[in-house]
């Protein structure tokens, strides 16, 4: 059967696009796959909260640090080259995690994953927008790319509860090992090589400064809830990462072959679309660190009836991610990306009301609500950034949406993360029964699942009441911390909205006039 050079065209464009798509979705993958392992690392290697936070944050804080760097290497290097050494650090760090007996190994494994993440996600972006040139298919690329996010956070949850239950914690490492393999050969094979024509001296001043203010300024963001928010090393440490970030822009400004060109910074299609981003990831980091406690620790779900119960967030994320960017031609990214910041926050407010008796029910239209604002924000916002860059500095522009990306998600589990441990404790002081055991109020203050570990200690050593009232106040405190932590996610999501309506552009003036590499 003859089949047309077109034909032939589409089904290669279709496989590179599902490479990329799928180097993208191991991303998310890890994500959600880890935060449903959460309680399992409580109970098996006696993570408190500031480890778990760590868990998440090794891996964000690495990613931050050197995502800026990374992408303009892609540019000048090899996009392709670089993303599969990022898959196979990616790999090399699970299967690392997999075999640690500690928290604090399980910490340094993920960082290395963070490695080997920054090294692939601009390269996923910015190979897919030097391929696909023309907008409407260039927004249908970044839809499905987009819809990659929803599909990795639904599948995530639902394997690692499937391999939690069937194995030992350390096989959802074994597995993103084994499926970074799996992609890094379709990579490999379908994925054409693709780097900027020009290839100015390497801006080493550049590399050092941006990862140096990422990663000190992540850091104070992730410390700041232990050390306290006013207090001096957390003003200290996030000063100077804001101050490295000031000398960083100064200097490219006033070099001849910058690492990442500043002028972008003066489009308001690329301000906003990147702060709309940032505050997506933000409210959805921050909901998925607490939503996750609550169905293992409060519903008592299992970690695969947990993961399969957040479908409805996920998939709606999937699908509003290609509906969006499609909106977003036909009506303009501002309408969109603020209508999706409103659905976002309208679920937040309706999830600070649950109850431990809410049923499952309620939660599924309090989720829809959320992955709808979530792929109507996300993917749009993602493809005004994209469409604001030259084809030729696509590295660095994906590096930046993925910063925000970033910035925003480790903001919203530190911030979030702090003003629920906050909430928690604090009611827990006040409603917890007098004369318990100091382990047992020690476990308890940690958190609710402390609590719930430490509460059936009691009931085996015959303190039945004291357990009993144990329970009902962490889990009163649990849901107090939770209720609050929505609520300031949705004031920010409403700012968010204001900011994206006031001034993200209707529709680009023009496209940017470099073409593919």
């Amino acid at each position: 059967m003859h089949i047309s050079v077109q034909t032939q065209r589409k089904h290669t464009r279709l496989y590179v696009l599902v490479a990329l798509a799928m180097a993208a979705f191991i991303i998310s993958l890890d994500v959600t796959i880890v935060n449903v392992a959460l309680p399992t690392l409580v109970r098996t290697l006696g993570a408190s909260t500031t480890q778990l936070q760590w868990v998440v944050d090794a891996y964000s804080l690495v990613f931050a640090a050197f995502v800026l760097a990374s992408g303009s290497i892609s540019d000048r290097q090899g996009r392709k080259g670089v993303l599969l050494v990022g898959l196979a650090i990616f790999a090399t760090g699970s299967v690392t995690g997999a075999l640690v007996d500690t928290t604090n190994e399980l910490i340094a494994a993920r960082a290395l994953m963070g490695l080997g993440a920054a090294l692939m996600f601009p390269s996923t972006l910015s190979l897919l927008v030097n391929i696909f040139i023309e907008r409407d298919e260039r927004a249908k690329a970044i839809g499905i790319w987009g819809a990659s996010t929803g599909v990795g956070i639904a599948l995530g949850p639902i394997v690692g509860g499937w391999l939690l239950e069937n194995f030992w914690w350390g096989s959802i490492f074994e597995f993103m090992a084994e499926v970074a393999l799996v992609i890094g050969l379709l990579v490999a094979w379908t994925v054409p090589s693709s780097r900027a024509q020009s290839t100015p001296r390497v801006d080493w001043r550049g590399f050092g400064l941006s990862s140096l203010a990422m990663a000190v300024l992540i850091l104070g963001i992730i410390e700041a809830p232990d050390w306290g928010w006013t207090s001096t090393p957390a003003v200290l440490t996030i000063t100077a990462g804001v101050a490295l970030f000031a000398i960083f822009a100064l200097l490219e400004r006033q070099t001849d072959h910058p690492m990442l060109d500043m002028s972008l910074f003066r489009n308001p299609r690329f301000i906003a679309a990147s702060g709309s981003v940032a505050i997506s990831f933000f409210s959805l980091s921050g909901f998925i660190f607490l939503i996750t406690q609550y169905f293992q620790f409060i519903k008592a779900f299992s970690p695969l009836g947990t993961g399969i119960r957040l479908l409805p967030v996920a998939s709606a994320v999937a699908i509003s991610s290609i509906v969006g960017t499609k909106l977003a031609i036909r009506i303009g990214n501002k309408v969109i990306v603020a209508i999706g910041l409103v659905s976002f926050a309208t679920g937040l407010i309706w999830t600070a009301t649950v109850s431990a008796s809410t049923p499952y029910t309620t939660i599924v239209g309090q989720m829809l609500f959320l992955g709808v604002g979530m792929g109507l924000t996300s993917a749009p916002a993602t493809e005004a950034i994209m469409g604001a860059v030259p084809k030729t500095k696509a590295g660095a522009g994906s590096a930046v949406n993925d910063a925000t990306r970033l910035f925003g998600g480790t903001l919203g589990v530190a911030v979030i993360g702090s003003v629920a441990a906050t909430l928690y404790s604090s009611r827990l002081a006040s409603s917890a029964p007098a004369n318990l055991p100091v382990q047992a109020i020690f476990a308890a203050n940690k958190s609710v699942g402390g609590a719930l570990i430490a509460s059936r200690s009691l009931v085996s050593a015959g303190f039945t009441h004291a357990a009993l009232a144990l329970t009902n106040s962490a889990i009163g405190a649990f849901l107090h911390s939770l209720s609050g932590g929505c609520v300031v996610a949705a004031g920010v999501t409403v700012i968010g909205a204001l900011l994206a309506a006031l001034f993200l552009p209707a529709r680009p003036k023009t496209e940017p006039l470099e073409q593919t590499a």
